[in-house]
This record gives C-alpha cells, structure tokens and sequence, in this order.
C-alpha cells in the first residue's frame, strides 16, 4: 500500500510511541487522525499539519463500549475512507498474580484487548468495501516470555496476538492485519539508570530501543503489500535472551 493521500487512525496517538508514529505516517504523506485520553494532542497535531497533511486529534476512551465506533464514524465523515488502523493505546498495570483485583483485570483486558478489537470492527467494514485496508497492533514480549507480576497485562496482549491471526484471516484477501511486539523502546517515567542497565544487558544489540524504530516497522508493514498475519518483533534480540 501507497502511504500517501491515505488516511490513518494512530490510538495513543498523542504521546510516547504513539506521536511517532502517527507523525511517521505524516512524514510519508497520510492525513493522520489521533486519540488520546488525556493531556494536550496540540503538539502532535502541529506536528502532524507541519507534514502538509490534515490531521484530527479525537478523545478516546477505549474503555468505554461504544466510543471507538463514534471515532471511526468522525473519521469517515471527515476524510470519507480509513485506510490504515495503528493500535498503539494500552495500559500498563503491575501486581502479584493472587493480588489483582477485578477492576485491573477488567481495566488491562478492556484498554489492551477489547479497546483494538472494537476499533478494528469499526475500520473493517469501511475498508472491506474499499477494498484494502491494513491493521497493525501493538503487542510486546510478554505473549513470548514469562513476566512475574503482569499476569493480567500478559493475557491482555497474548489475546491481541491471537486476534491479530484470526482477523487476518476473516479479513483477508482486502484487508490485511499484523502485530509488531517491541522490546524496551522508552523506560517507564520515573525508570533510573539501573532499569536501563538492565534493559541494555537483557537485549542482543546491547541497546534500547527508539520509538523510531517501531514507527518505521509500522511503514514498512504497510508498504509491503504480501504480509498479513504476522508478528514483528523488534526488541534487539530480547526474546532471544
């Protein structure tokens, strides 16, 4: 798929790796809409318009059922197509096993799972009758390893791996879908230096990552015209680890 002239929806799309990507889409010529759920989309959207291109920053709180239907339909309204679905937006929750509580649980499975799953049934009709469209969700590690504490997290985006294959194949031959599992791209705010010694010691290429680097697997997914179903992984060799 041409980058150019189409239309994106980044969720998360405000900050952190989200904005990179969302801008990485502006760069190559999409007209870009974002979600956010808090804090200022100003900058992201300057950024984004600064490319030429239109952009649209959208409230969104995937937690709520009917939300992510009513973004699609804005975007659809304002550009008249989708073509290309990122879902970045997720959360991130700690705790042992016997200690989570129902409400993280059902906070983890709704932002990390159900959230892209109505997203994606809410592009997928648009782009099935267009007929292309291409769908990338954002997983990590944890569906490969074993992360003691991050039970709910895990299972949360295990289940988005297990989608990513099964959309990939109700969608296909129009629409493909794909999942890209990062590594340690930005530390958690408030990280010190021995989270970061240890994120380097734990990787093959003895570095962390960069947002860019996600964002560019994001381009080259959609470029590349003969790949659905698959997982990128781009962590530096830490599944290897």
């Amino acid at each position: 798929m041409q980058i150019k002239d189409k239309v994106a929806i980044v969720t998360g799309g405000a900050r952190r790796v989200g904005q990179v990507i969302a801008l990485a889409l502006a760069e190559k010529g999409a007209h870009v809409a974002f979600t956010y759920r808090s804090g200022d989309p100003g900058e992201t959207l300057a950024g984004i318009q600064a490319h030429g291109v239109q952009g649209l920053a959208l409230h969104l709180d995937v937690l709520e059922w009917d939300q992510p239907r009513l973004v699609v339909e804005e975007v659809v309204q304002r550009f008249g197509r989708v073509d290309i679905l990122v879902n970045n937006a997720s959360v991130w929750q700690s705790a042992p096993f016997l200690e989570i509580s129902r409400q993280q649980w059902e906070t983890s499975i709704g932002a990390n799972l159900t959230g892209p799953f109505l997203c994606a049934q809410a592009v997928a009709p648009h782009m099935l009758a267009q007929g292309s469209g291409h769908i990338v969700n954002i997983i990590d590690l944890s569906v490969h390893q074993t992360w003691p504490r991050f039970a709910d997290h895990s299972a949360s985006k295990a289940g988005l791996e297990a989608l990513t294959r099964v959309m990939a194949a109700e969608l296909a031959p129009h629409v493909r879908v794909n999942a890209i599992a990062p590594g340690t791209i930005l530390l958690p705010d408030g990280a010190g230096e021995a989270k970061r010694q240890w994120a380097i010691e734990n990787s093959l290429l003895k570095r962390v990552g960069r947002p860019e680097d996600v964002a560019r697997t994001v381009i080259f997914l959609t470029e590349l015209d003969f790949v659905t179903g698959a997982v990128y992984f781009v962590d530096g060799g830490r599944a290897l680890v």
